[in-house]
């Protein structure tokens, strides 16, 4: 199958994730400060969230400028990806209104957890399916970043029970060590 048919079904996926995100986003009661600040969980989780579906777009965006078709397997892998991005805009709902509490901050992690766990798999299908193009699969590398991703959202999810806001500052760490590009992508694109 033609890439551009997944990337384009990709695209709105994700797009339609941000826009239930921010449309979740409630305006002040009044015009005063005070106000807006009672707003300030709500506003900082969505702008994690954006960041992390924002992530995942430019991500995904690399790893399909690499290939030119795609099988069944990146299909599916793809598919398991979307449907855990699709979650994210339901958990930073529940994690904005309950930032303090350990299940909606544990299930965030899960959700960014199994996130993670899904780009690594579309990764792999990915690398697969380019095999015969040696520099693509080497551009996509052995996923060590992605790897202890995993770990440390485990982690985090585990923590989230004992220090919620711990484990939240983890999953902000998170987003920031994903925000430093791959120069693996950057060195393919230029030759």
């Amino acid at each position: 199958m033609n890439k551009s048919r997944v990337e384009a079904f990709s695209d709105g996926v994700i797009a339609i994730a941000i826009t239930i995100m921010v449309l979740e986003l409630h305006t002040p009661d009044s015009a005063s400060l005070d106000a807006l600040l009672s707003l300030a969980p709500q506003i900082l989780s969505y702008l994690l969230s954006f960041i992390y579906v924002g992530i995942y777009w430019l991500n995904h965006h690399h790893l399909f400028s690499m290939a030119e078709r795609v099988d069944r397997s990146v299909l599916l892998a793809n598919l398991n990806l979307l449907f855990w991005l699709s979650l994210i805009p339901f958990v930073t709902g529940w994690i904005a209104g309950h930032h303090r509490d350990s299940l909606p901050v544990a299930s965030y992690g899960v959700v960014l957890l199994m996130c993670s766990v899904s780009f690594l798999w579309l990764k792999l299908t990915l690398r697969d399916a380019v095999k015969d193009h040696p520099l693509a699969a080497t551009a996509i590398g052995n996923s060590r970043k992605n790897k202890w991703s995993i770990l440390l959202y485990g982690m985090a999810i585990a923590s989230s029970f004992w220090l919620p806001l711990g484990a939240s500052l983890l999953y902000v760490i998170l987003a920031l060590l994903w925000f430093i590009p791959d120069r693996r992508f950057s060195k393919l694109l230029q030759n």
